[in-house]
């Protein structure tokens, strides 16, 4: 295995593929800071070109540099003006945005780039540990544990809804139900479309991400007649963001540990990775009653998840060829093409290409992040610019983003729709986020389920995985609801 990691990572090392890298890390980069364009999106355009590629360590440094970094710059638009970079973002905006509006950006922005690197770095690591263990665990998992699995998602909403529980499930419930919009893939019938073809694909989450926080951000800032920042300084936030990071390490590993395990369980994605994460922080954390009002530990957590979450999804990519998500699914493709083998090769005879993977993944992250660790700084004090300045570039970020989802005129009616709505919850102390949780995780918990019962029947329910992960669903409802208990007999 020595001799094989010595030669992967001369094989990412000469000038082509290094140059390669590069190119991905920057165009992976430019990707995460525009919202609503996508890593996938991106890898699709990019595939007429690498498969005329002969040197596969080429393809790989390339196309995994691109997406290993995906969520790196992300947290630029998702910080400052509240609009994901991208999927795996969505949970920064809670804290991150609040701590720009306190004049935190730097800090901020330093925390979730350092955060980034670190669970950029313990991906590829947990990824090289578990190359002897995979099968089993792969093989253990089927739709009944999937299913249970985005339940406890789901489970989550009222940790993410504050003081406000109720509000917060009925707020699930609808995501679910947005997410029910369109032709039932399973048998074609249409639901909720009302004869209109535009709705047959259902609903974009770049649509309702934006809507709900993109637009009702904007109308704020224009009300208030002020900066994004309340305060108006930057102060030495940038170094304390770093340190904060390492203050609170072992958040950070755990989070990089549920995007791990995430991005391993193929289908998830990190749209669910950050959320877990966060949900996680919550639930675990000492001192909670700052989540949501600028808590650094809140950009922490999904920004670690989200990064290390890349690294996961390759282990049922490698090893099986079971892709982990969308861009695995679109760099199996690559693979193929150029005569790269996903599958018992990786791990015996093409090892040396299985650690460039890992190679590629942490050498990118570093990349990136140094790159973004470089412009965090002036590009915070976007946060300080005049509201008749900001908002037309926000609108023009989320316009643009909505666009780009279908790009169709319907798109930014849509958009309009969730932007009401957004405003509308907003303004009542209705939470969002379970809204958007609650759109993320409705297609699959509808698939999971529906293939469960129909090749188990009732007894789905007495598979011992599925047992062991209701448990952890009950504890994971009832740890908070005994935390609080317990503060106030103590106070």
């Amino acid at each position: 295995m020595l001799e094989a990691a010595l030669d992967g990572l001369m094989g990412v090392l000469t000038l082509e593929s290094l140059s390669l890298m590069c190119l991905g890390v920057l165009i992976g980069s430019v990707v995460g800071f525009l919202p609503g364009i996508g890593g996938p999106t991106t890898l699709a355009i990019m595939l007429p070109f690498v498969v005329t590629m002969r040197d596969p360590v080429a393809v790989i440094a390339l196309l995994v540099g691109m997406d290993a970094v995906g969520n790196t710059a992300s947290p630029f638009t998702s910080i400052l003006i509240s609009v994901p970079g991208s999927s795996g973002s969505q949970a920064t905006i809670l804290d991150g945005f609040a701590m720009a509006k306190q004049g935190k950006a730097a800090r901020a922005l330093s925390a979730s780039f350092m955060a980034s690197l670190v669970g950029g770095l313990i991906g590829p690591i947990v990824l090289l540990a578990s190359l002897p263990f995979l099968r089993p665990i792969v093989l253990a998992f089927g739709s009944p544990e999937f299913f249970v699995l985005t339940l406890w998602g789901l489970a989550m909403v009222g940790v993410l809804s504050g003081d406000a529980p109720v509000k917060g499930l009925l707020a699930g419930i609808l995501g679910v139900l947005i997410a029910t919009v369109g032709l039932d893939t399973k048998s074609g019938i249409e639901r909720f479309a009302f004869g209109e073809p535009y709705l047959w694909e259902g609903i974009s989450l770049i649509l309702v991400a934006l809507g709900l926080f993109g637009i009702p951000e904007c109308i704020e800032l224009a009300t208030r007649k002020t900066s994004i920042a309340e305060r108006q300084e930057l102060g030495s936030g940038f170094t304390e963001g770093i340190k904060d990071v390492f203050r609170h390490w072992w958040l950070t590993v755990r989070s990089s540990a549920i995007g791990v395990w995430v991005g391993f369980l193929p289908g998830l994605g990190s749209s669910v990775a950050d959320w877990f994460a966060y949900a996680h922080a919550i639930q675990t954390e000492k001192n909670r009653e700052q989540f949501g009002k600028g808590d650094v530990r809140g950009v922490i957590a999904p920004e670690a998840a989200n990064n290390s979450k890349e690294a996961g999804s390759y282990i049922p990519t490698l090893a099986f060829g079971i892709p982990g998500g969308t861009s695995t699914a679109l760099i199996l493709t690559a693979f193929v093409a150029v005569g790269i083998n996903p599958g018992p090769e990786m791990l015996t005879t093409e090892l040396k290409l299985t650690f460039a993977v890992i190679w590629t993944l942490a050498i990118a992250n570093i990349l990136a992040v140094a790159v973004c660790m470089a412009f965090a700084k002036p590009i915070a004090r976007c946060c300080f610019l005049p509201f008749y300045t900001i908002v037309p570039i926000i609108l023009v970020f989320v316009i643009v983003g909505g666009f780009s989802a279908n790009f169709s005129n319907t798109d930014l009616l849509m958009l309009l729709v969730f932007s009401t709505l957004g405003f509308m919850m907003r303004r009542h102390g209705w939470p969002r986020a379970p809204l958007l949780l609650g759109v993320v995780l409705g297609t699959k918990m509808e698939l999971y389920l529906w293939l469960s019962y129909t090749r188990f029947g009732t007894e789905w329910l007495l598979r011992p995985g599925v047992m062991i992960l209701f448990t952890l669903v009950v504890a994971s409802v009832l740890f908070p609801i005994w935390q609080d208990k317990r503060r106030v007999k103590t106070t």
